[in-house]
């Protein structure tokens, strides 16, 4: 896991793969704002609580912490290197200082996967954002996050009416399959323009109230 700057943006290297960067955040601020959205579609819930899968850059919490609606906030991530560049003065920590600084906020070092499994508590809304989508993966052991026992831990850490939200750097018809195969609902693929390229996409379902 390498963090690189190139000019005045700040990227993330995982296994030699570009990740993510400082660049333009409004496809990982759209993923929170989104799932949010769902959630309102469905029957009022006070102080619904969100769970985000990798910190990355920092858009995703600090926009979550931007949000008052949220009545908690948990980032999990696995990389130890990640959560310190947002610490202190890390060179990550303009991003997200505020958030950190939210009481809403907690940052917990685990792997997503195990974290599910644990079944601690539920959560109003899952955001996903540790791949570049569900059939290109980081590392080979996230591809269980995808696998029908993954999205069967979503699904089970989500109350009833929860929203599923997972970025992608492309649309994934077979993953849409998985997630009505794991007993989701009104699963979707919202495209989300680029600067440069194609657009990047979130894959969103929700379970059954």
């Amino acid at each position: 896991m390498v963090l690189r700057r190139h000019g005045d943006v700040l990227q993330i290297i995982a296994n030699g793969t570009f990740l993510m960067d400082t660049s333009d955040g409004r496809s990982e601020r759209l993923l929170v704002r989104a799932a949010l959205d769902e959630l309102r579609r469905g029957p009022h819930r006070a102080a619904p609580r969100l769970l985000i899968g990798g910190l990355g850059v920092g858009f995703s919490l600090a926009q979550a912490a931007d949000e008052p609606e949220w009545g908690g906030v948990t980032v999990v991530e696995r990389e130890e290197a990640v959560i310190a560049w947002h610490r202190d003065d890390g060179p990550l920590s303009p991003l997200t200082t505020a958030a950190q600084r939210d009481p809403r906020t907690h940052i917990e070092h685990a792997d997503l996967a195990e974290y599910l499994r644990r079944g601690d508590g539920l959560f109003d809304a899952l955001c996903l954002d540790v791949d570049n989508g569900p059939e290109w993966t980081v590392t080979e052991d996230n591809g269980s996050l995808y696998s029908p026992a993954g999205l069967a831990a979503c699904r089970d850490r989500l109350a009833p009416g929860g929203v599923l939200a997972v970025w992608s750097a492309q649309s994934s018809p077979t993953f849409q399959e998985a997630l009505r195969n794991a007993g989701f609902h009104r699963v979707r693929a919202d495209e989300i323009p680029a600067v440069r390229g194609v657009p990047d996409v979130v894959h969103f379902a929700t379970k059954p109230a």
